[in-house]
C-alpha cells in the first residue's frame, strides 16, 4: 500500500502560465496535461443526473457534494466551482512526481516556480516522461523516487475537478481531500512546504472530525491513525540516523554499506512493530518491501510537522474558523525565521 497522504498536492501545472527557468519541453508537457484536464471537466450535477453513467460513480459523486457544501458552509473554505466538476482522465494517477537527492544527502533537488516557489519534485502528466527524468537523474548518480499523485490543487487559478483517479477512495477520504485542497486555496505561503501542508493537514483533520460529528458518526478509528503515526515516526528516525551518517567523513564504499544497513534496520523495525503492535497488518508492506533510498524518504514529515501548532492556534480562537484563518494569515505574513519561532511557541511542551 502506498502512503498516499504524503504524495498529495502537486501544483506545478498552473505555473506554466507565468514562465520560469525550466526547459521549454517540461513546460510544454505541463501545458498539455493541464489543458487536457480542463477539457475533460463536466459538472458533477450533470453526471449524477445522467442515468447512463455508472450508478456507483453517481452515488459517490452525490456523497462528495454533501462534503463540498459542508466545506464552504461550515468550515468557511472557498465557495467556488472547485470539486463541483468531474474529470475522467482514464489513468490511475493524474501526475507522477519525481523526487531526487544526492547519494549521500537528504537535501532534495529543488525546482522553483513563480507562484508555488521551490518544491522538492518535478511533476509529469505522463508516466513515461517521469521515468525518463528518473533515468537521467540516476545516470547522474542521484537517488530517485517516483510517486503517483491522484489529485492536486491549482491554488484557485482553475476550478479543480474531482478526478476519476480519486474514485477508488471511500466517501470520507474523498471528503478529506476536498477539505485539504480547499485549505490551500484559502491560504498559501510561497517557499514553505512544511507550513502549507501542516496547515492544510490540520484543516483536513479537524474538518473531517466535524464532518463525522455532523452526520452523527463516531470519531475515526484510533488504531489506523496510530499505525500511520508510528510508521511515519519509523521513517523519520531513519532520516535522522542517515543525516548523522552523511555528516561523517567516511569513504564512499563504507558510507554506502552503512547506508544500506540503515535501510535494512528500518525494515526490521517495521516488521517488529507490525508483528507486536499491529497484529500483522500489512498496509505498508508494498512501500517497505520495494527498494529504499534517500529520495523515497523525502515526502515524510512535510505534512505533519506543525499540525500540533495549528491545533493549538485553533484552540486559542475557540474553534472559530474565520478567526483561525485570520491568525494563519498573520503567521504566514511573518518572515520565515519569525514564523518558525511563532510555530515552535505554539507546539505542545
Amino acid at each position: 500500500m502506498m502512503l498516499r497522504p504524503v504524495l498529495r498536492g502537486s501544483i506545478g501545472a498552473v505555473l506554466l502560465l507565468l514562465g520560469g527557468c525550466s526547459g521549454l519541453g517540461y513546460y510544454s508537457q505541463l501545458a498539455g496535461g493541464q489543458l487536457s484536464l480542463l477539457r475533460a471537466r463536466e459538472p458533477v450535477v450533470e453526471v449524477i443526473a445522467d442515468p447512463s453513467r455508472e450508478p456507483k460513480l453517481r452515488e459517490h459523486l452525490a456523497q462528495s457534494q454533501q462534503a463540498r457544501t459542508f466545506a464552504s458552509a461550515q468550515l468557511h473554505l472557498p465557495d467556488n466551482r472547485s470539486y463541483r466538476l468531474y474529470a475522467d482522465i482514464k489513468r490511475p494517477y493524474v501526475v507522477w512526481n519525481v523526487f531526487s537527492t544526492p547519494e549521500f544527502s537528504l537535501i532534495p533537488q529543488q525546482h522553483c516556480f513563480p507562484i508555488a516557489g521551490c518544491v522538492a519534485y518535478r511533476g509529469y502528466y505522463n508516466q513515461g516522461a517521469a521515468r525518463g527524468e528518473a533515468a537521467l537523474q540516476k545516470q547522474r548518480g542521484m537517488d530517485v523516487y517516483i510517486g503517483g499523485v491522484e489529485a492536486y490543487s491549482t491554488l484557485g487559478w482553475f476550478d479543480d475537478p474531482i478526478i476519476s483517479s480519486m474514485m477508488t477512495w471511500g466517501d470520507e477520504r474523498l471528503a478529506t481531500l476536498i477539505f485539504h485542497e480547499l485549505a490551500h486555496q484559502r491560504f498559501y505561503v510561497k517557499d514553505d512546504t512544511e507550513f502549507n501542508e501542516s496547515y492544510a493537514n490540520f484543516v483536513e483533520q479537524e474538518g473531517t472530525r466535524q464532518w463525522r460529528a455532523a452526520r452523527g458518526l463516531p470519531p475515526a478509528k484510533v488504531n489506523e491513525v496510530a499505525q500511520k503515526d508510528q510508521f511515519i515516526e519509523l521513517v523519520l528516525q531513519t532520516r535522522e540516523r542517515l543525516q548523522a551518517l552523511y555528516a561523517q567523513p567516511l569513504p564512499a564504499e563504507q558510507m554506502r554499506e552503512r547506508k544500506a544497513a540503515e535501510f535494512e534496520r528500518l525494515r526490521q523495525e517495521y516488521r517488529r512493530v507490525q508483528a507486536t503492535q499491529w497484529a500483522g497488518d500489512k498496509r505498508y508492506d508494498a512501500w517497505i518491501n520495494t527498494p529504499l533510498n534517500n529520495a523515497k524518504l523525502l515526502p515524510f514529515g512535510l505534512y505533519d510537522q506543525w499540525v500540533p501548532a495549528f491545533a493549538a492556534l485553533f484552540k486559542q480562537v475557540n474553534g472559530d474558523w474565520p478567526a483561525f484563518f485570520s491568525a494563519v494569515e498573520k503567521l504566514g505574513g511573518l518572515p520565515v525565521d519569525e514564523r518558525k519561532v511563532a510555530l515552535r511557541k505554539l507546539m505542545p511542551g
